[in-house]
């Protein structure tokens, strides 16, 4: 695996990190549809500028339309809506912990729904970085059970909606660069939340004129939607779907580094130590072995026969 994938992966969290304290500050103004319309909005403008300024290729006529709409609903539009709902009755701390499950969404509807190998560091590498991030946020059975119930199932939904997108992104959006990937997702996301959002609940628009709320979409939309996607696409294109997803352990991490430089907040041993066991968590799985399908066959089968990968 290139060892750019990690310093992607590691700069995705960065800035996927603040994401959820954005989207608790904005959904009271624009409402759940309205965050996911912005945030698409706002990294559509920034997609284009970066393939214009870099004379990147569009292609929009290779495009398949009809998939890549489907992709960006299931992977973008509806998760995004999901997630801003589930802030309203959820602390986004609690909601970015609910993400971790996206890791687990996408190796197991790899496996079952299309055939995928794993392999025993993918689940290693999945257990040890969700140990890391109990450890990390001091996570106790009382507080677990004094969840929302509805705030949980809504964030659950959206964790699904993001592995079944990963594994779609793999193999149905093929043949594409990472900047048509990420300009079609969000071109198509822009206009199915748009659509939703004036149909389904008020759209202010005089919020978006004020200045907090405009420096909170910059960085929600241009940098974690538009910047955001052309890597997350960059690391599915370089390693896998499952490797991807490990971005969703790593930025409760980040979102503590930024609270510790932004706000001064404090940083325990835990919250170290559970880092430590994080990205640990994370190389492991980025390794690639013999899959547990193909675990029992002889070395001079040849390769046509051999599981196929994800």
């Amino acid at each position: 695996m290139p060892r750019f994938v990690y310093l992607a992966l590691i700069l995705l969290s960065l800035i996927w990190g603040g994401s959820f304290y954005f989207i608790k500050m904005l959904v009271e103004d624009f409402g759940s549809w309205g965050v996911s319309f912005l945030r698409s909005l706002f990294g559509l403008v920034a997609v284009t500028a970066v393939m214009l300024a870099w004379r990147k290729p569009f292609g929009l006529r290779a495009v398949r339309w009809p998939a890549m709409a489907f992709v960006a609903i299931v992977n973008t539009a509806l998760p995004w809506f999901l997630i801003a709902h589930s802030e309203t009755r959820l602390d986004s701390g609690l909601a970015s912990i609910l993400n971790a499950m996206t890791p687990l969404w996408t190796i197991i509807i790899g496996v079952t729904a299309f055939r995928a190998s794993s392999n025993r560091y993918q689940w290693l590498g999945i257990a040890i970085a969700f140990a890391g991030l109990l450890l990390l946020l001091g996570i106790t059975p009382a507080a677990i059970s004094s969840i929302d119930v509805a705030g949980l199932l809504l964030m659950l939904s959206a964790t699904l909606c993001y592995g079944l997108g990963s594994q779609l992104s793999k193999r149905v959006l093929t043949g594409y660069s990472m900047y048509q990937l990420t300009f079609g997702t969000l071109l198509c996301s822009t206009v199915a939340s748009g659509v939703m959002a004036l149909a389904a609940e008020p759209f202010p628009l005089e919020p978006i004129a004020d200045g907090t709320n405009l420096l909170l979409l910059f960085g929600l939309g241009v940098l974690g939607s538009g910047v955001g996607y052309i890597l997350f696409y960059y690391i599915i294109l370089a390693a896998s779907a499952e490797f991807a997803t490990m971005v969703t352990y790593l930025a409760p991490c980040t979102a503590l580094v930024w609270a510790y430089t932004l706000l001064g907040e404090d940083i325990g041993w835990n919250m170290l130590a559970g880092l430590c066991v994080i990205l640990a968590g994370v190389y492991v799985a980025g390794q690639k072995r013999t899959p547990l399908q193909s675990q029992s066959q002889p070395k001079s089968q040849p390769q046509s026969q051999s599981a196929s990968k994800p």
